[in-house]
């Protein structure tokens, strides 16, 4: 029996590492699959249409909504974005485990539509290592640094409403362990519905 990939999600605060935890899944194993989001924002240099982002008008991405074509979706600075149901099935009826990278309003909406979506929360050991990853990344200010940890002050009251809780402290050790939780999901009778229908008839029959 072909077995149907898992919707996941990984969501985490900012400088935790989620964005290179995902890289490493996609680079060590090979049944995972990155969902691709739509915007209507416009290609920034060196950014490719399918691979980066699927790039499309207003109107194009409006279309889409009212069709219910979008696992989730939301605004943020003026632009657009969702990840398309399509491609995302597509996937999951492939096999793969589809990885959804996205923040936690977008997680829950996720989860409430699909039940079966496995939801990890990724976060550093320590409030101290999360201040100074983000001081290491030398790309913000200190205001914008500060306004990060507060976010992260909210956030942290949701993670209970995630399935695991992922910490962060050894990037290796990590995207292991994250595996393995996505392998045993795998194996939860709720994703596994057909397999015990098809047992307990064949039981009956005998």
């Amino acid at each position: 029996m072909k077995r149907r990939g898992i919707l996941i999600v990984i969501s985490g605060f900012s400088g935790a590492g989620k964005g290179t935890l995902v890289k490493e899944l996609l680079k060590n194993y090979d049944n995972y699959a990155l969902s691709v989001s739509m915007t209507t924002r416009q290609p920034r240099p060196g950014e490719t249409d399918g691979k980066d982002y699927f790039f499309v008008t207003r109107e194009a991405f409006e279309e889409k909504v009212s069709q219910d074509g979008f696992i989730e979706y939301a605004s943020y600075c003026g632009n657009c974005y969702g990840t398309p149901r399509d491609y995302v099935e597509e996937q999951l009826a492939a096999g793969k485990d589809v990885i959804l990278e996205i923040e936690i309003q977008g997680a829950l909406q996720v989860k409430k539509k699909n039940p079966q979506t496995l939801l990890l929360f990724v976060t550093p050991p320590s409030g101290e290592e999360l201040k100074r990853r983000l001081v290491n990344r030398k790309t913000e200010t200190e205001e914008v640094i500060n306004q990060r940890m507060a976010r992260a002050v909210e956030e942290s009251a949701g993670i209970e409403q995630y399935d695991y809780l992922v910490i962060n402290d050894d990037l290796a050790e990590c995207t292991v362990q994250t595996h393995q939780l996505i392998q045993a999901a795998h194996a939860t009778p709720d994703r596994n519905q057909d397999f015990i229908r098809k047992i307990r008839r064949e039981l009956g029959e005998l």
